[in-house]
């Protein structure tokens, strides 16, 4: 869910550099962070409550990028 979250906003040009201030162009490497994994009498749960990715400028001369779990932090509130 949150993947699908990122790619709308950088395909919107939502999600702001902090360098340059432009849209963000690219992501990478995306996972979901574990919270805590339950097992007992043959059940088993993963509580997955995060999500870390590479966030990537990709405009012109600015090379920023970051890993990071606060990506929201770069969405750009409306």
């Amino acid at each position: 869910m949150s993947l699908s979250l990122i790619k709308d906003a950088i395909a919107q040009k939502k999600m702001i550099c902090p360098e340059c201030k432009n849209p963000i162009q690219k992501c990478d490497k995306y996972a979901e962070t574990i919270d805590s994994v339950w097992e007992g009498c043959g059940d088993s749960k993963i509580d997955s409550r995060g999500s870390r990715i590479t966030l990537i400028c990709g405009n012109g001369a600015c090379v920023w990028q970051e890993r990071t779990e606060f990506w929201a932090d770069y969405i750009k509130a409306e």
